[in-house]
């Protein structure tokens, strides 16, 4: 939820954010006129309450005479506070309605408007070129007998598959070295919950314009987490935390699911874009003010993994308008997809700086009161890795060279011969 002390105080900022991200910027004045409506009344409800208090105090001095007088008031105060408190509900609800339509607000050198005006930061490693006719990965894979659509859509359905042999294998290696790399650099590492409330899902800002790309389970009320970022921004939800010693940095290791609503079409062919897949995801609480400098350091961490398995790829700083409703800023790594002559987004990082922590209820203690701490999230390897392995990395008789980094999890062999 976004700070209404900020809006209040910085209310032409909030515009600017909005426009920035092709948002409603009205929402802004409506939010400042609900909070007005919802301080004024709940006020006026409270001295209404003090006055009834007072005079039904004054009921054991007054003489038989008066009292019936005084009851009387009374009872027509006590009735006026449950009208006013029934007016500050509504008034707050209003409220709540509307703060909770605004999304985060973007930090300063945010690219303005939508998917396709980001500003691409570097370019590391070199786009290979291949002496003979690329494939692509689920070619590559099936000759590999690592991956299996066939079965995958005769058990389950479109968009699910099979990673059998080599396949379950690379990804283990994969993700293992990203758990490795996390522990390295002071991440706890935790196999967390799939399944979450609606309160945690909704406090991480992901039940609002694409709630529909998510499973839900109607019978439990519960929600199946398309990232682990769900359940660890909810590790410590409603906790005061200490961070007198740094950054909490958790590293989430689960399968997720998402339901690709609205991707009807695109990448259909393999597994780049799936219903079912696994991943490591870090996940930073911080002070606010140090939020920026976690952020890059998440950044530098995903370009680590990144070099481990020898991919060529950019970083991007994502446009306003292609932000989820969380972030203040996202950076995306994408390596390069041969067999389509394209970039392929296959990590991200966010600074969601006090957002989630609002609607969760996380703080920590600060020059003697308690104030709300930033979250961050940032991906470190995940089963789309494969995709740009397989065709970045592919042998023109079908085999795969093992990048360096993964071979001390793959029993050291440096090639993947076919099936």
């Amino acid at each position: 939820m976004i700070d209404i002390r900020f809006v209040r105080d910085n209310p032409d900022a909030v515009k600017a954010s909005q426009r920035a991200r092709g948002a409603d910027e009205s929402l802004v004045d409506q939010l400042l006129t609900a909070d007005e409506s919802r301080r004024s009344t709940l006020q006026l409800a409270e001295d209404t309450r003090a006055e009834q208090k007072a005079l039904s105090r004054t009921v054991g001095k007054a003489t038989p005479e008066e009292r019936p007088a005084i009851l009387e008031q009374a009872q027509a105060l006590s009735a006026k506070v449950k009208e006013l408190e029934q007016v500050a509900s509504e008034a707050n609800d209003e409220y709540e309605r509307v703060a909770l339509s605004i999304p985060n607000v973007i930090v300063d050198g945010v690219p303005s408007g939508g998917e396709d005006d980001y500003t691409v930061l570097k370019h590391i490693g070199e786009v290979p070129e291949f002496s003979f006719p690329v494939r692509d990965h689920l070619d590559i894979g099936e000759g590999l007998d690592a991956i299996d659509m066939a079965r995958g859509t005769k058990v389950s359905g479109s968009r699910f598959y099979y990673l059998t042999g080599i396949g379950a294998r690379l990804e283990l290696a994969l993700l293992t070295a990203a758990a490795d790399l996390a522990e390295a650099n002071g991440f706890k590492l935790t196999m967390t919950p799939t399944l979450v409330k609606p309160e945690v899902m909704g406090g991480t800002g992901f039940l609002g314009a694409h709630a529909d790309e998510i499973y839900h389970l109607p019978t439990d009320d519960l929600y199946l987490v398309g990232t682990s970022e769900v359940a660890l921004a909810g590790f410590h939800s409603g906790e005061i935390i200490d961070l007198s010693d740094g950054p909490k940095r958790y590293a989430g290791w689960s399968s997720c699911y998402r339901r690709e609503a609205g991707s009807y079409g695109k990448d259909t062919r393999g597994i780049i874009r799936v219903h079912q897949f696994n991943k490591v995801e870090m996940f930073s609480y911080c002070p606010v003010e140090d939020a920026e400098e976690e952020h890059q350091r998440l950044l530098g961490w995903e370009e680590e993994m990144l070099a481990k398995v020898e991919l060529p790829y950019r970083v991007i700083d994502t446009a306003a308008g292609d932000l989820g409703s969380s972030a203040a800023r996202k950076f995306d790594c994408e390596a390069w997809l041969p067999s389509q002559e394209r970039w392929m987004e296959v990590t991200s990082t966010s600074n969601c700086t006090t957002f989630q922590a609002r609607r969760l209820g996380v703080r920590e203690r600060y020059e003697g009161k308690t104030r709300t701490v930033a979250t961050l999230n940032g991906t470190l390897a995940t089963t789309r890795w494969l995709v740009a392995i397989l065709e970045n990395h592919q042998q023109e008789d079908g085999s795969l060279y093992v990048p360096e980094g993964l071979r001390p999890y793959l029993g050291g062999r440096d090639i993947i011969k076919p099936a």
